[in-house]
């Protein structure tokens, strides 16, 4: 964990409340221990909507269950 902080430039207790999933330190901490672990490629899949089932549900829910179009859209005056 030492070698961690150190290359994240932060501090153990810092790298010790993210694995923790504390949600007060900042997401540029984030960032710099995910790039000193070689795991910045992820850090594009951290907000990616694909991902989020439960927000995609969440969304899916609050779409119109059926839509009618107005007779003029239909084609019928």
């Amino acid at each position: 964990m030492d070698v961690v902080a150190d290359r994240a430039l932060t501090t153990r207790q810092t790298v010790a409340r993210i694995e923790r999933g504390d949600p007060r330190v900042a997401m540029g901490t984030w960032a710099s221990v995910l790039f000193a672990l070689g795991l910045a490629n992820r850090l594009g899949e951290l907000a990616a909507p694909a991902g989020d089932r439960e927000g995609l549900a969440l969304e899916a829910e609050r779409l119109p269950k059926r839509v009618r179009l107005p007779r003029t859209a239909r084609g019928n005056p």
